[in-house]
């Protein structure tokens, strides 16, 4: 018993078969060889993985590309003498390597949430006798015993049940609790929710007892196999971190390449070469936006503090802009979409559906099947609220909200005898008295009750075809995802002798259909259209009957054909090739497995769509890690789900995903102008340096003076952009392909031409003044060089809305930033110890004004080609209307 049998088969073996595989026997195993078992297969744990340090995953965020080219940023700004830029940066980069060590400690807690799941003890037999042991030293061949209220410690192939349920939606997805049964089961690939002769490690046993033979323990268990897909499955980078990291490589290339023409340049108009190279290397710093990474933490960081307000806890940071990209939403039926309660919404009596017990024209079976249902049922009141099996618990609650009373109704027909369902009849018979007669009420499998009915004149010509008519019905609310169950009742004149189920189960008048179902929470519908609006797609993935996965995706305007539903033993017989051509016409996947889940979601990702994927069970712990970004939920979520997941809804609500990527694109549109404004500003400052030397001019700037605009102008300017307003048509556009540059949609011509703009600008400022023989013309171009960013800033706020239509009050902090650093420019040009610092000279008021005046050029500019872009979109729309 060194290894653990193949467990694949074990609900196709003859119990006898088991107990024979495993070297056990039905009274168990005997302390000896359960101790040899514990040391050959080890404890029933989940074994712990191998992790890194917190020193290690501190030292690995600094292996990121951007983060070098940050470094070595910091050395050139140490060496030229800016030490608090040297510090700046070490400040900034330090930052995120600590957020991205406490993102990762926290995602490999699913593992250590996944092994607490364990119970603490297990009643099991050994020397024959029955003991209580601790779950970690269950072995295979103990022989446990199970009652109502216990977690299964292990994975048992049943030997004996009386009515045991038990309940595997953390496992399966399923909506409502399992039948499960100690019979022969004939097929060899079942998914875990149809084995109803296992019972799984982890699962809660919600009704009955039974016994069981431990044939899995640890990884070898159905939890194990999700525990070892959670430990062996990478997590995706977001397309935040691809561009950035992309960016970063690009940009340092151009820098590099810029740096070496401007120093060459330089040197051949004769300019000392020490001169030049601190010019090149101050360029260099400038051009490497430092501010970059505090803007995109400030801006993710606000975003998150954002979402705890709409009940969206981020777990990963990067997962606030993440959500703008998702192209795919991947949830998880049971929980997610629905209640993850049973309920009652149909009742079918004498030919006619109805919604409510109350209803006008209620017939008298249909005020009897009140009677049934409030009596019928082992429901207890606890402080006034009931409890119970969640099936009687919805049976009870339609009874009570109709207002039938089951404490009056006691009173009025007290219960004298209750024969308990089985799953070979399949119902469930309680007997009352009623004045001077006896009543007996049933409830079940609708073909096993109505088998024991007769029509209520007990006229025989007629039952067939009323079974017929019923049975048909039946079977259409089953076909709309609805659990049904028939209600039926038979008097007596006295207590019958033999309270037996073949006594008291036949001659049934039939009184009723009852049909339930897990509904849908009443805000998703919209969130779904909402999801379709944004060029989202959302999926429902669950482990639940096809036919209950289509009734719901139907409703919520998921699916609206059966051609978009695929079960997970369709999904198994699929080559990956052919899977991938059929992947994106799939809108609802029933009866799959963990691992089919994960399939789904490597499928739509190497079809090159992003995405995300909601969930609460133990069974999407894998899925949620591998999805572009997993959304676990908060309030029914699993320790190991949370864990797992990127951002936890703790309001359970799918309405708060639509939400939430409204707020990841805003974060993402805002970075984005945010490296638009920088990398203009810095492109100008570039061409400035550039071309000035061609066009026989002396070099415009010293290195202080391209530190100094780097500062002042990527500083509190850069970071006000992430206070800047959503854009109008956020939600009404698609979601930005993953794969798409970071300067897609004319980004990079926009930084091109401004940036020529705010070098000819500045160029045109220092030519005017040496035409006019001002010997304080580097003040000049300093100055315009500064404010032509800070009224560029002003500019690039909205890509598509003037700033005259949305206003200077509508970023407060922008506005603050941008009047600040004014007056931080002007104590540069007029305080006498700052110009001997920044070898500046105070300016007459008329040159400051046309230094003002020059600047604004970029401003009217640039809203003049948005107007232009704007009636240009126009423009075409009527031309296609």
């Amino acid at each position: 018993m060194a290894q653990q049998v193949a467990q694949a088969d074990w609900h196709m073996s003859k119990k006898d078969e088991v107990l024979k595989r495993l070297g056990a026997s039905a009274d168990g195993l005997t302390t000896v060889q359960a101790e040899r078992y514990l040391r050959e297969q080890g404890p029933n744990l989940l074994p712990e993985i191998h992790r890194r340090s917190l020193f290690r995953m501190l030292l690995d965020q600094f292996s990121d590309f951007m983060i070098m080219v940050l470094l070595v940023a910091a050395l050139i700004s140490g060496f030229v003498g800016e030490a608090q830029d040297t510090i700046a940066i070490i400040i900034i980069i330090f930052l995120n390597a600590i957020i991205g060590t406490v993102q990762e400690y926290r995602a490999e807690q699913a593992i250590a949430a996944l092994r607490e799941m364990a119970v603490p003890d297990a009643r099991v037999r050994r020397d024959g006798e029955v003991v209580t042991v601790a779950a970690a030293e269950l072995v295979t061949g103990d022989i446990v015993l199970l009652e109502m209220g216990n977690v299964v410690p292990a994975d048992l192939r049943l030997l004996e049940t009386e009515e045991m349920q038990a309940d595997e939606s953390a496992l399966t997805g399923e909506s409502h609790p399992v039948d499960k049964q100690d019979v022969l089961l004939s097929e060899p690939e079942l998914a875990p929710g149809d084995r109803i002769n296992i019972a799984f490690k982890s699962s809660m046993i919600t009704r009955g007892r039974g016994k069981g033979v431990v044939v899995a323990t640890g990884l070898a268990t159905e939890i194990g196999h999700i525990a070892e897909l959670l430990r062996t499955e990478r997590s995706v980078k977001t397309p935040l971190q691809k561009r950035l990291t992309r960016f970063g490589r690009y940009l340092a290339l151009a820098v590099l390449a810029i740096c070496a023409v401007v120093f060459v340049a330089g040197l051949l108009q004769g300019q000392p070469i020490l001169h030049m190279f601190l010019i090149a290397v101050s360029l260099a710093v400038a051009a490497i936006p430092e501010a970059l990474p505090a803007v995109v933490t400030l801006s993710l960081a606000f975003g998150a503090h954002r979402l705890i307000r709409q009940n969206a806890l981020v777990r990963n940071l990067p997962a606030v802009e993440t959500l703008g990209s998702v192209t795919y939403i991947c949830a998880d039926k049971t929980g997610t979409l629905t209640q993850n309660k049973m309920t009652v919404e149909l009742f079918y009596s004498a030919g006619q559906r109805y919604q409510s017990l109350r209803a006008i024209d209620a017939n008298a079976a249909l005020l009897e099947l009140g009677h049934a249902l409030a009596l019928n049922n082992n429901v207890t009141l606890i402080s006034d609220k009931p409890t119970g099996e969640p099936t009687e618990l919805a049976l009870f609650i339609a009874a009570h909200e109709a207002g039938f009373d089951k404490k009056l109704l006691q009173q009025e027909k007290p219960r004298l005898a209750v024969i308990p369902f089985d799953s070979t009849r399949k119902q469930m018979t309680t007997i009352h008295q009623s004045g001077t007669e006896v009543v007996a009420y049933c409830k079940g499998a609708p073909e096993h009750v109505l088998a024991d009915c007769v029509d209520a004149s007990g006229a025989e010509g007629k039952i067939a075809f009323v079974v017929e008519a019923v049975l048909a019905e039946a079977e259409q609310l089953a076909r709309e995802g609805y659990r049904v169950l028939a209600v039926a009742k038979r008097r007596f004149a006295v207590l019958p002798e033999q309270i037996e189920a073949q006594f008291i189960e036949g001659q049934l008048t039939f009184l009723g259909l009852v049909a339930l179902i897990d509904p849908p929470r009443p805000e998703v519908s919209q969130a779904v259209a909402d999801c379709l609006a944004a060029g989202i797609t959302p999926v429902m993935i669950t482990g639940d009957h096809p036919g209950t996965a289509m009734a719901i995706a139907s409703r919520l305007g998921i699916a609206d054909s059966d051609k978009t539903i695929m079960t997970g033993s369709e999904l198994a017989e699929l080559s990956d090739e052919e899977y991938a051509r059929l992947v994106k016409t799939v809108r609802v996947y029933a009866r799959v497995s963990p691992a089919q889940k994960l399939r789904i979601v490597k499928a739509l990702q190497q079809n090159g769509e992003f995405v995300a994927m909601t969930g609460d069970g133990v069974n999407d712990a894998p899925a949620l890690k591998r999805a572009g970004i997993g959304i676990a939920m908060g309030k029914k979520g699993t320790d190991v789900a949370r864990e797992a997941a990127d951002m936890v809804l703790l309001d359970d609500n799918f309405s708060t995903i639509v939400r939430s990527v409204k707020y990841g694109r805003r974060i993402f549109d805002n970075i984005r102008k945010f490296i638009k404004y920088t990398m203009s500003s810095n492109s100008g400052e570039i061409w400035t340096l550039f071309l000035a030397p061609f066009l026989g001019l002396p070099i415009p700037l010293l290195p202080i003076h391209i530190l100094w605009i780097n500062l002042v102008t990527d500083g509190l300017p850069g970071l006000a952009f992430t206070a800047e307003p959503a854009e109008p048509n956020i939600m009404s556009r698609p979601p930005r392909p993953p794969e798409e540059n970071i300067f897609a949609h004319g980004m990079w011509q926009y930084i091109l031409w401004v940036g020529l703009l705010v070098g000819g600008v500045s160029i045109a400022s220092q030519a005017w003044a040496i035409s006019r023989g001002l010997d304080y013309w580097q003040t000049m171009v300093f100055t315009v060089l500064t404010l032509s960013q800070l009224f560029h800033s002003l500019a690039v706020r909205s890509e598509t809305a003037s700033l005259f239509s949305i206003g200077l009050l509508s970023n407060l902090p922008m506005l603050g930033a941008v009047l600040f650093t004014f007056c931080l420019q002007m104590a540069v040009i007029y305080l006498p110890f700052l110009n001997q610092l920044f070898h500046t000279q105070p300016l007459p008021l008329f040159d400051l004004l046309v230094c003002i005046m020059f600047s604004s050029v970029v401003l009217f500019v640039v809203e003049i080609q948005k107007w232009l872009r704007c009636r240009h979109t126009i423009n075409i729309g009527q031309a296609v209307i």
